[in-house]
Parts: structure tokens; sequence; C-alpha cells
């Protein structure tokens, strides 16, 4: 795929050549010239937001809200103004941030040893204790929010509406090393783990029901869409799961890159078709097509991509630790801020001749 024509004539216009367009260019982050900060069509970026000391790590948008949440390894959150583009509050943390997630009118944030709870509506904060180090993972079903740790365990609150808080409900044991992905879907709770493992745990019983090998290093991330699972990993691969009719989940299809998988992350395009963003540690973010895998496009950053949220109206927000000087993706010298936010707009539509197999099940139309 060509480069976008409009980064063309910004390149040109500040004197680059093709060895700097495609991002070969041995002056690194010290270069003057602009490099690509995306190949395909259908993006427009629309803001970069700085503020942020070190990388950022997780990324909140609450539903109906007008703020934009953001942790970092700096040991702060900032709050964004959505209109403006603006930080509009910073609150120091005490601790790295592993991971941040909204619902309804509660941020959470995980840092070492704490959750830490905002109820963007009263203003009221709660700190969760018991996690045994890192925070690495987040998520909420119904009134329970369960917190994947570095020690391995999986802990769980279940909201008090009498007293407005959290308390602790359960320990889910069975991962040996930290659990960094987590995700609900079908009355199932599945764990992603620094042990390779995906575990499956009964969300009414709170027992694990399968232990999930297929991968061979750390499972980053979790995602459920439609009727199957998807994982990524270390080990370069996508796969997709599906439950046979003995209930058992079985890998249905692998989907290889060229580098490690530290993220995914669903969304649709302006016709409703389903897109699959998949950030690499090799400084990318793929954009594919389900259920075909057919690449859309793809995003290059300095430095690695950590934290993919999805927002209205096609827009995503992306969050990494490339530093920025002229306020693109640009190199920028030592001491300067870093760049907390790409926020991109993605109207995708459909190619002449593309295949309409999006319509069917996945195992039966493509992966056969």
């Amino acid at each position: 795929m060509d480069v976008d024509g409009g980064n063309k004539r910004v390149y040109n216009r500040l004197g680059g050549d093709a060895k700097h367009q495609k991002g070969n260019c041995s002056y690194g982050e010290r270069c003057k010239f602009l490099h690509t900060w995306s190949v395909g069509d259908g993006f427009s970026l629309l803001t970069q937001l700085e503020g942020h000391q070190k990388a950022v790590s997780a990324i909140a948008f609450p539903s109906g809200s007008d703020k934009l949440y953001t942790g970092s390894t700096d040991e702060t959150a900032r709050i964004w103004d959505c209109q403006s583009g603006k930080c509009v509050g910073v609150i120091n943390l005490g601790g790295e941030v592993g991971c941040m997630i909204s619902e309804g009118p509660w941020v959470f944030v995980g840092i070492p040893n704490f959750v830490k709870a905002w109820n963007t509506q009263n203003l009221s904060e709660l700190s969760l204790n018991g996690p045994v180090g890192q925070v690495y993972a987040l998520v909420v079903n119904n009134d329970m929010l369960f917190a994947g740790t570095q020690d391995g365990s999986i802990l769980a609150w279940k909201f008090n509406v009498a007293t407005n808080c959290f308390e602790p409900a359960a320990s889910l044991k069975g991962h040996s090393r930290g659990v960094v992905s987590l995700v609900v879907g079908a009355n199932r709770l599945y764990s992603g783990s620094m042990d390779n493992t995906i575990r499956v745990w009964n969300l009414e019983t709170l027992q694990c029901l399968q232990t999930l090998t297929e991968h061979t290093s750390v499972v980053m991330s979790v995602l459920c869409w439609d009727q199957f699972l998807l994982s990524c990993s270390l080990d370069k691969t996508v796969k997709v799961w599906y439950a046979t009719e003995s209930g058992n989940l079985e890998v249905t299809y692998t989907h290889n890159e060229e580098n490690g998988i530290l993220t995914l992350c669903g969304m649709h395009d302006s016709q409703g078709k389903p897109i699959l963003l998949c950030a690499c540690n090799d400084n990318t973010v793929h954009l594919y097509d389900l259920p075909s895998f057919a690449e859309r496009g793809k995003i290059l950053t300095k430095k690695e991509v950590r934290a993919i949220q999805i927002g209205p109206n096609g827009i995503f927000f992306t969050g990494d630790a490339a530093r920025r000087e002229f306020g693109l993706r640009l190199g920028l010298g030592r001491g300067r801020k870093r760049q907390v936010t790409g926020v991109c707009n993605l109207s995708l539509q459909k190619k002449r001749g593309e295949s309409e197999l999006w319509k069917y099940p996945w195992h039966k139309a493509v992966l056969k």
C-alpha cells in the first residue's frame, strides 16, 4: 500500500526522501524529518495529547463522558477534555499504572498493591487493597470487579449498593505467574497469563473450567468477538477459539505475525464491519478485517503501543511512549515531553470485490 498522499506532501516540504518516508532513517529520534504515521486508506489523525513524562500504559473513555482518562508509568493519571484537547486534571497515584478501565460512572486504575476507583458523577474515591504486586488487568461483570495481579491471583470485589463500596468477594487461584489480561463473555471469565496459558472460569461458581495451553509465550490480551475468543501472545500469534459441542474451547485458526503481539482491540468501521486492531512490539498497529484477517492498514509509531481504547463515531485512541517534537509523529530531543495519545478516526470503506464471508460463522466460511 502507498503512503497517504497528504503525508507525502508534508515529507516533501520538510525535505525528506524515500528513506525517511519508509521509516528506515538511521538518525532515529534525532531525525528532523516527519516519519509516516500510517499506511492505508481511511485514517485521519485528529490530534495528539502531550503531558505524561513516561509511557502511556492505559486509556479509558467512560461512556457518555466528554473526558478521556490516561494512565502512565510516570505514576500519574491525566484527565483530558475531549472538546479542547487540554489536560484538565492530573492525579498523582504513587505507583506505575498497570491498567485502567471504565464502567458506568466508575473509572478503575490498577497500581502496585491497590486498585483505585473514582466515581465521575459524585466525585467519590475508593482504594481497594488486597493485590500483591502490580495490577495488570481489570474487568467488570455486573456488580463484580475482577483484577489480575502480579502474583498470579485474580481478585474479585462485589459492589454493595447500600454502602456504595466494593467488598472483597473471592480470590481465584490457578495461574503460576502474573495475570496480564482479562475479558468476560458468555458467562465466562477468561484470563491470560505470563505462564503462557489462558484459564476459563465459570462466573457463577468462580471455578476454573478449562486451561488453554496452545500459546508458547505470555498471553498479552484476550478478546471476545461474536461466539469466538481471540487471544494474542508474545509468541507472535493471534489464536481464534470456538466452543465444541462438549463446551471446551479449541483453536480454529492461528494468525501469524512477524513480531510479538501486545494487545488486541475490536471496533466496527463506518459500514458496521468488524475490525481487529493488533498492536505489535515492532512499533506498529495492524488493522484487520474479521473474519478474513485481510489487512486494512497499519499505524506506525516511534515506540510500542500498549494501550488502545475505542471511542464514539469511529474514533479510537492509542497510547505509547514515543517522544515528539513537532506535534505530529516526529523525533524529539532529550528532556521533551512524551506523546500521550494518538487519536485517530476510522472511516473505512468496503473495497471492490471484497469477500462477504463475514456474514457466516467463522469456522464454516473461512477457516476450514
